[in-house]
């Protein structure tokens, strides 16, 4: 294979992240797996083109304001899809790890499942992680501001805060993750040709890829390797819904 061919396989395994990027990735030693070559845009990607056709501008915050994972997680619902997803969601829930900047993406039926997700969610990564979450923001509303929400936060010493009405830009962070996911996203299932129904695992693989290859600038360190401490190895990444071969074993009696 031509360094050029790598060069594009690796875009499209990466979430047709820019070449620019994966050649920082490679400057600076931030994966494990990423062959050692010079990444260059000599051509368009189709895909891209087509799922990236508005670009906003955001300046990355300069500071720190928190000490450890779990610290803070800024949270935001998205939907609902015009599709129904194969397993049957038509809501996003996204937690962003304000330290780290690990994401999380979460599927439901119907906006009123948010409460019974999140609980999960809280459970699962807190026994994982052997950290307590400190507090939480999310915007106004009845999918986040409920007896339900309110008794969980209290008995669990979790925080809620929320941001100001008509004021997005404070929870800007997840705000503008839920762009990026969608995104990677739309680009990957263009770029796959599958029906609009499987947007949960392009989201899903986004999601997965951006924890794994995206910087957190000002600490010099994967969110990845920020919330496990431990640098990611992508030498597993494939081409999303890149065909494949299944062997089948003969039955043994």
């Amino acid at each position: 294979m031509s360094k050029d061919d790598e060069s594009w396989l690796w875009h499209k395994r990466i979430a047709h992240i820019n070449m620019k990027h994966l050649n920082k990735l490679i400057s600076k030693d931030f994966e494990i797996g990423l062959p050692k070559i010079k990444f260059e845009k000599n051509k368009l990607c189709d895909a891209c083109q087509e799922g990236k056709q508005v670009k906003v501008s955001f300046k990355p915050k300069n500071i720190v304001t928190t000490s450890r994972p779990l610290e803070l997680l800024p949270m935001d619902l998205f939907g609902p899809s015009r599709t129904m997803s194969f397993g049957g969601s038509y809501y996003g829930l996204v937690l962003v790890d304000d330290f780290s900047r690990y994401t999380w993406t979460l599927f439901l039926a119907h906006k009123s499942d948010t409460f019974g997700v999140f609980r999960k969610f809280v459970k699962l990564i807190q026994n994982k992680k052997n950290l307590k979450i400190v507090s939480i923001r999310s915007e106004h509303g009845k999918k986040f501001e409920n007896k339900d929400f309110n008794l969980f936060c209290e008995v669990n010493g979790i925080e809620h805060n929320f941001s100001a009405p008509r004021t997005p830009q404070q929870n800007g962070l997840v705000e503008r993750k839920n762009r990026s996911l969608e995104e990677l996203a739309r680009t990957m299932l263009n770029d796959s040709k599958l029906h609009k129904y499987f947007w949960v695992e392009t989201v899903n693989t986004a999601c997965y890829t951006m924890n794994r290859a995206l910087i957190r600038l000002i600490l010099k360190k994967t969110p990845y390797e920020l919330f496990n401490r431990r640098k990611p190895n992508i030498s597993h990444l494939h081409i999303f819904f890149a065909n494949a071969l299944c062997l089948i074993m003969e039955k043994i009696n």
